[in-house]
């Protein structure tokens, strides 16, 4: 009788493990771009608040943003600040579509199983702030409307915060702020969608529902051209706002029409290729002017105090302090005791909570929904913006203290990854099952030996060479010495 084999242990899934290297090239150049843009973003907000807080130019920020522009016939007569938050906006929750679009049918978001760690965490890192911010409200008898305004994550101010810092996170980590990023866009895509929409024309809505569907034909007819298209969605814009559903949803859903996967002979998709474009319009232009004009309120003594008192502001300041923090690092532990995934060993649990205390800097959209929560209220909603700049710095704040700590580690890590000493443009650490990288290797290192060994030559070499002389001089001495009469 066979003696039966033992079992083996079923190798348990890997937690933020290393990236394929085309998702890692992906979301390199886009964190390059959206590092950029956060930088701008916050060069904006500090011009703002400069702009808003100096006595001898403050009163010209309120005449600017709002004076008015547009064609009243069609609706459209609009302060500037309004156009920033719902036509510049347009362009960032389009960029956001096509990378959603992209996670779902091409990145981590494809697969059931890669998914359920950044969708549980961006849920809980999304519940959690509302909760918190209500219960603040309900004990100090505060208004629930701003529940969903620090339930944000700003990709872009994250990046930028890095940048500053000079902290390098690896990949791993970097794509997982990323996807809760995009999936934080999601849900707040949603929140918007249903609870900010205002009474409906629903003249105005088909108007925009046909211009999408004409929108995505086109697509799937292969017409080309930015003359055809940029027309068309300026128009579904236009329709878009006139109905009541916030204008930025037309932008979402024109991204998440565009193809994201590549057929044979694309280098890039059509979706990949729009995006390039779009982003550093959406990085470098639009979300820095919603930025300026958005971010521009009055921080004196009595304003700041106002906010650890008043319940909605401090609620949306615990919020994305704690609840962001305490949401994601809390969703990503769950997911990991119930998928019976560990942790990747390179690093440790600090580690997120680091990135997930980086997830409370909610800025962008946690401006827009703090303006539509409190929209009738213009003290409220400067108060509510404080709060949110005041709270998005707090969670820069401690993020970086805990990133710092673990700095050595991540650049050793940032260094393994990017090492290349083949020189063949893929890193080393995705070559390690390939038999021609180690051949390359073992010639470049039989080379490198070669060439040691015939330095150690011709160093011994001269080394003789100049002993033998010194020896015969010595030699020579001792002679004239003896001889010399005493």
């Amino acid at each position: 009788m066979a003696t039966p084999q033992p079992r083996q242990p079923t190798p348990r899934r890997k937690l933020l493990g290393r990236l394929s290297l085309p998702e890692r090239r992906f979301v390199a150049n886009a964190l390059r771009t959206e590092t950029v843009g956060g930088v701008l973003l916050l060069v904006a907000a500090i011009a703002a608040l400069m702009w808003a807080n100096i006595p001898a130019v403050s009163a010209s920020f309120d005449t600017v943003r709002s004076f008015h522009v547009g064609p009243a016939a069609l609706g459209l007569d609009l302060s500037l600040q309004h156009w920033a938050a719902d036509g510049l906006l347009a362009v960032f929750f389009f960029v956001a579509g096509i990378e959603l679009k992209r996670e779902l049918v091409a990145g981590d978001l494809r697969d059931p199983k890669a998914a359920a760690l950044p969708v549980i965490a961006a849920i809980c890192g999304m519940a959690v702030p509302a909760l918190v911010y209500l219960l603040v409200n309900t004990l100090g008898n505060g208004s629930a409307s701003g529940w969903a305004v620090p339930t944000a994550t700003d990709i872009a101010f994250a990046l930028a915060v890095l940048a500053v810092i000079g902290t390098s996170l690896p990949s791993a980590l970097r794509a997982f702020l990323l996807t809760l990023a995009v999936v934080d866009d999601l849900f707040a895509i949603l929140i918007i969608a249903v609870f900010f929409t205002s009474d409906l024309n629903f003249a105005a809505l088909g108007g925009a529902v046909a211009g999408l569907v004409l929108f995505w034909f086109l697509l799937r007819a292969g017409v080309r051209g930015w003359y055809v298209y940029v027309p068309l969605a300026l128009v579904i814009w236009g329709l878009m706002y006139n109905s009541g559903v916030h204008a930025t949803i037309a932008g979402v859903a024109m991204g998440l029409m565009l193809r994201c996967t590549r057929r044979d002979g694309e280098e890039h998709s059509p979706g990949e290729h729009i995006e390039h474009l779009v982003r550093p319009l959406s990085a470098g232009l639009a979300v820095p002017l919603f930025a300026l004009f958005s971010a521009g309120v009055s921080l004196s003594d009595e304003s700041i105090a106002q906010v650890f008192t008043r319940p909605e502001t401090l609620g949306v300041v615990l919020g994305l302090v704690v609840g962001k923090a305490v949401g994601i690092f809390g969703g990503t532990w769950l997911a990991a005791r119930f998928t019976r995934a560990e942790l990747n060993e390179d690093l440790a649990w600090p580690d997120v909570l680091a990135v997930a205390s980086l997830a409370g800097i909610g800025f962008t959209v946690s401006l827009l929904i703090g303006e539509l929560a409190f929209a009738g209220d213009e003290v409220l909603t400067d108060e509510v913006k404080a709060a949110v700049l005041i709270g998005s710095l707090v969670a820069a704040v401690i993020a970086s203290v805990m990133l710092k700590l673990r700095n050595r580690k991540y650049r050793a890590l940032t260094e393994a990854e990017e090492r290349d000493e083949d020189l063949d443009g893929i890193p080393d650490i995705y070559e390690q099952d390939n038999p021609d990288y180690h051949l390359r290797m073992a010639r470049i290192h039989e080379e490198k030996a070669a060439e040691h060994r015939r330095r150690a030559e011709a160093v011994a070499l001269a080394r003789d060479s100049a002993a033998t002389p010194a020896a015969g001089e010595a030699a020579g001495g001792s002679s004239a010495r003896a001889d010399r009469p005493a």
